[in-house]
């Protein structure tokens, strides 16, 4: 299973993102796809957060755009929303300490804990942020 990191879900919803058309273009074909992949119920909230902040974009998402997005992806028959678990909160301390997690990367150490505890097989993330995590196998598919 394939899990998607909130950047690459802001790139495909926001038309004036910078790589868009190719985010755009992966996310569509996750979920037009038959095999199972994955979206952090964080990743979600981060999402919505991102795209309606209006010192971001110079017209940002109304909540209205947000939510037709998230709803769109939840459409996916495919689609695994994934939330924390009874374990989640022992791999965030786990990550964040061998990480040196300080600050908002704790945001990127609970979406990478979320996918290690539900065993996704690798996260889509144009962030490098998640390299701290090596427990977790992570690729930008727009590469």
């Amino acid at each position: 299973m394939i899990a998607v990191d909130t950047n690459l879900l802001v790139h495909a919803h926001r038309r004036d993102a910078s790589l868009h058309e190719s985010a755009y273009r992966a996310v569509k074909d996750l979920a037009e796809s038959l095999r199972p992949w994955a979206i952090c119920y964080h990743s979600l909230v981060e999402f919505y957060g991102v795209v309606t902040h209006p010192k971001l974009w110079k017209e940002p998402s109304s909540p209205e755009q947000a939510f037709n997005q998230i709803n769109a992806w939840r459409a996916s028959p495919s689609l695994r929303l994934l939330s924390d678990l009874s374990d989640s909160l022992d791999k965030l301390e786990a990550l964040s300490v061998k990480g040196k997690v300080a600050g908002p990367v704790i945001h990127d150490a609970r979406i990478a804990a979320c996918c290690l505890c539900h065993c996704a097989q690798e996260l889509w993330t144009v962030d490098r942020d998640f390299s701290r995590f090596p427990e977790l196998k992570v690729r930008n598919p727009l590469i």
